[in-house]
C-alpha cells in the first residue's frame, strides 16, 4: 500500500483561510448591469407565438416582461412575471433556463446564443422587490379558511394565490423557518443573502396567510384532522427521506446525506464550524449532487469526485450544471456503480465501485472491474423517497400512490376529494421550483372553484 492508503480519515472544521468565509458563497451568478439589461432585452424578436412561453412550465408571458424592460416599465415586467411565478425571484436563480425558455429560444438557432430570459427576468423582480410591498392584493374576504401542508415553494404559490382570491390560509410547516428546498436545500452560491427569508416575507405582505412552524403531518397533526376542520387540503410536503445505496456499512461515520449537510450549510451562521473532508466522493448525477460536491469544494475539500452510474448524457444535472461543476474543480467520473463502504475505527476511509456499461438492450450492466476511491466523506445523493406514514397514518382513506409519489389529476386533486397536492411529493412533471409553483398555483383555482360552487 501507499503512504496515502494508510492515512487516517480525515474530515475538520476550519479548512479555509477565516477571511475567506465571508465570499465563499457569494452569488455564483450576479445580475446584469442597467445597460446590459437595455441590450440584452434588445435581442428579443418578441415572437407572436414564442416557444419560450411554451416551455415556461408557469407560462410567464416573456415577451410581453421583456417588452416592458426596454421601455423602463419595470413594476409592470415584474407584474408579468409574478402574475404567472410568485416566486419569480429564485425561480430566475435557479431554474435550468437552458433547458427550458432559453433553449427554445428562437436566438439558440444559428446564433446558439439565447436571450438572457432568467437574468432579465431577475432584473425586474428584484427592481419590484427592492422597491416595497407587493402589488398583488386580497379580494373580499370568502369566510373560508384552506390548510396547506408545507411551505414550499408549491405549498407557498397555493396559499398566495388564494389569498388573491379572498380565503384566508393556514400553513402548518415541519421546520422552524418556512421556505422548503428554496431555504433549506439549493445551493448557498444560487441563493445567497437570506434572499429565500426575504421572498418569503414579501409574499406573505399580501395578507391572510397564517404559517404554523414546527408543525409536521403525521407527528403534530393529521390528515384526517386537517380534512375535518377545513374544506380543502393542499400537500406541498416534498419528499422526506434519502434514497439509500444498499450497501453493509452504510452507518459508517461519514457517510451522510447530501440533502442533510445542505440544509445544515444553509441554516449554519459560522461556516468555518462545519466538518468538511479533505477527499469527498459524492454518489449521485442530479441537480443535488452537484450541489454538495461544488460546496465542498468551496468549503476546502482538497479533492471531490462525483460518481455516476451511466454517462453524462444520462445524468438529471444539466449539461450547464456539470460544466459548472468541472470549473469549480470538481471531478466527474461515469459508468460508476458503489458496491462497498471500507471503514477505520468506524469511520469510512474508501468506497469500492464496478465498472457499468449497457449491454445491447440499453440495460446497465455491473461488469467484473473494480476500482477503489479513498474518501473521507461519502454523500449520497441518489434521489429523495416519499414517507407513506405520515399521509396516511391510521386514516380509513389512504390517499393513492403510484411509483412512490401522489396520485394526483389535472387540477392537482389527489384520490381523496377535497385534498390537492403538488411539488416533488407527486408525479407531476420534473422536481423543480417552478414546477411546484405551478402545482401549487393550478390547484388553488380548483380549490377556489371548489369553495364557491
Amino acid at each position: 500500500m501507499s503512504g496515502a492508503d494508510n492515512e487516517a480519515p480525515d474530515v475538520k472544521p476550519g479548512r479555509l483561510n477565516p477571511s475567506a468565509y465571508a465570499h465563499v458563497f457569494d452569488d455564483i451568478g450576479p445580475p446584469l448591469s442597467p445597460r446590459e439589461t437595455l441590450i440584452e432585452a434588445a435581442r428579443c424578436h418578441f415572437c407572436h407565438d414564442a416557444p419560450c412561453v411554451e416551455a415556461c412550465p408557469t407560462g410567464i408571458d416573456i415577451p410581453s416582461f421583456i417588452g416592458k424592460i426596454r421601455t423602463g416599465n419595470l413594476k409592470g415586467s415584474a407584474i408579468d412575471i409574478l402574475s404567472a411565478n410568485i416566486f419569480g425571484g429564485t425561480c430566475a436563480r435557479v431554474c435550468p433556463v437552458e433547458e427550458l425558455c432559453e433553449e427554445a429560444c428562437v436566438r439558440t438557432t444559428g446564433e446558439n446564443k439565447p436571450v438572457k430570459i432568467g437574468m432579465l427576468q431577475r432584473h425586474a423582480v428584484d427592481a419590484l422587490m427592492k422597491a416595497g410591498p407587493q402589488p398583488f392584493t386580497r379580494a373580499a374576504d370568502s369566510g373560508k379558511t384552506v390548510a396547506i401542508v408545507g411551505a414550499g415553494p408549491a405549498g407557498l404559490a397555493c396559499a398566495h394565490r388564494l389569498a388573491m382570491l379572498g380565503h384566508k390560509v393556514d400553513v402548518y410547516e415541519a421546520r422552524a423557518k418556512p421556505g422548503g428546498l428554496n431555504e433549506h436545500g439549493i445551493a448557498a452560491y444560487k441563493v445567497p443573502d437570506i434572499f429565500a427569508q426575504k421572498e418569503v416575507a414579501w409574499l406573505l405582505g399580501i395578507g391572510g396567510i397564517t404559517i404554523h412552524n414546527n408543525k409536521a403531518l403525521g407527528r403534530n397533526v393529521t390528515l384526517d384532522e386537517l380534512r375535518k376542520k377545513y374544506p380543502a387540503v393542499f400537500i406541498g410536503a416534498g419528499l422526506q427521506a434519502t434514497q439509500k445505496l444498499g450497501l453493509e456499512d452504510e452507518a459508517l461515520e461519514g457517510v451522510e446525506d447530501a440533502v442533510g449537510y445542505i440544509e445544515r450549510l444553509r441554516q449554519a451562521e459560522d461556516l468555518s464550524a462545519l466538518p468538511v473532508g479533505r477527499r469527498v466522493v459524492v454518489i449521485g448525477g442530479g441537480n443535488t449532487a452537484i450541489d454538495i460536491a461544488i460546496q465542498s469544494k468551496r468549503l476546502g475539500a482538497e479533492d471531490v469526485t462525483l460518481a455516476y452510474r451511466r454517462g453524462p448524457e444520462q445524468m438529471g444535472a444539466t449539461a450547464h450544471e456539470q460544466h459548472l461543476a468541472q470549473i469549480e474543480g470538481v471531478n466527474l467520473k461515469h459508468w460508476l456503480a458503489p458496491v462497498r463502504l471500507i471503514g477505520w475505527r468506524g469511520k469510512v476511509k474508501e468506497i469500492e465501485f464496478t465498472y457499468t456499461r449497457l449491454d445491447d438492450a440499453g440495460k446497465l450492466v455491473m461488469t467484473e472491474a473494480r476500482t477503489r476511491l479513498l474518501a473521507d466523506r461519502v454523500f449520497k445523493a441518489i434521489g429523495q423517497v416519499l414517507v407513506k406514514d405520515p399521509f396516511d397514518g391510521n386514516a380509513r382513506e389512504p390517499l393513492a400512490i403510484k411509483s412512490g409519489k401522489l396520485v394526483v389529476n389535472d387540477d392537482r386533486e389527489t384520490s381523496l376529494p377535497g385534498v390537492y397536492a403538488g411539488g416533488d411529493c407527486t408525479a407531476t412533471g420534473s422536481d423543480l421550483t417552478v414546477r411546484a409553483v405551478e402545482d401549487g398555483k393550478r390547484a388553488a383555482i380548483a380549490i377556489d372553484r371548489r369553495l364557491r360552487s
